[in-house]
């Protein structure tokens, strides 16, 4: 975090000299007055200058996409990073070679990925973010492949009577399952666990008489 710390014969003149140096505005800095100073006799027999100390706020989204490039740096993977930021939803998207290696088995590498990169942009931030990686389209992909998984776990829950688990994913893809398991009125879903090993589970409604 960068920090200067600045005089002047006033606050505001101090303030201003340090928000210059740092070549930002107030609302992206933090301010703390050390000394509001004293303008002295006639202005010049024993005045003393006001101190003040200002920090460059840290920004998420720029924290969160450092960080996500200095772990792909460590996996010795050259890529481009497309940042779109829209309210509190940032969506990065990654390009370049050896994007199997980010996505991983069943999208394990890009979903820790995205978990960790989202706790870095949250430390940052006062209010909550959601953070969602992809690399090159795999989330539409994997979104397909869950809208089969529902429909096919969905019938297997209503032939066996018995509740189906299925393996820990991040809250995104559990929405996808929900939302297509809610067409089915037999069956429902649940969440177990703590993130980020947070499932899901189909059950059938017990005793419940369903109009045909």
């Amino acid at each position: 975090m960068k920090e200067i710390t600045a005089t002047g014969p006033t606050v505001e003149e101090a303030v201003q000299s340090a928000l210059a140096q740092l070549n930002t505005s107030k609302d992206r800095a933090e301010i703390t007055i050390v000394d509001e100073g004293k303008k002295g006799l006639f202005g010049l027999f024993g005045s003393k200058p006001s101190v003040v100390t200002v920090k460059l706020k840290q920004d998420p989204i720029e924290e969160s996409t450092n960080f996500l490039k200095k772990v792909l740096t460590e996996m010795n993977i050259v890529a481009e990073l497309d940042v779109k930021v829209e309210g509190r939803n940032i969506s990065i998207s990654i390009s370049g070679e050896k994007t199997a290696l980010i996505i991983g088995k069943r999208g394990q590498t890009l979903n820790s990925l995205q978990y960790l990169t989202q706790i870095v942009a949250n430390r940052y931030s006062n209010q909550y973010l959601n953070v969602v990686i992809d690399a090159e389209g795999y989330r539409e992909k994997r979104r397909e492949t869950l809208e089969q998984l529902a429909e096919r776990l969905a019938q297997k829950a209503l032939k066996t009577k018995q509740d189906v688990h299925l393996e820990p994913m991040p809250s995104f893809e559990r929405k996808v399952m929900h939302s297509i398991i809610s067409a089915y009125p037999e069956v429902e879903t649940y969440s177990v666990g703590k993130e980020p090993n947070r499932s899901l589970v189909i059950t059938t409604k017990k005793n419940k008489v369903v109009k045909r």
